[in-house]
């Protein structure tokens, strides 16, 4: 598989970019990469496209998988497939973040 381009990956119609850490310091690469793989299904679903990022490493290492959403940039902590499901039908379809999961906002433009 080569490298694509950034049209190639949706860039251009896509309204969010989510990164997902997957481990090993906040979580076990296990139970990240199983967020990860559900991660990517889930996201074929939504009517809206969106970007997605796999990283290592987030800087909080606890409490992971860890999930941020931008341009919003909503934290979440401690995603697993199940809640992912219902960040993606309330947060990322809806519109409303699952606020007892957010740990932080921080929107990068204000």
């Amino acid at each position: 598989m080569g490298a694509k381009t950034f049209t190639e990956i949706g860039g251009p119609a896509a309204r969010r970019h989510l990164f997902l850490c997957t481990g090993p310091d906040c979580c076990s690469i296990a139970d990240g990469l199983k967020t990860w793989e559900h991660l990517k299904a889930s996201l074929k679903k939504c009517p809206e496209p969106m970007l997605r990022t796999k990283a290592a490493c987030l800087r909080l290492c606890h409490d992971g998988p860890w999930l941020v959403v931008y341009p919003e940039g909503i934290w979440y902590a401690q995603v697993t497939p199940e809640r992912f499901d219902r960040i993606r039908r309330e947060h990322l379809e809806g519109g409303v973040p699952v606020a007892e999961w957010v740990r932080a906002v921080n929107p990068l433009v204000r």
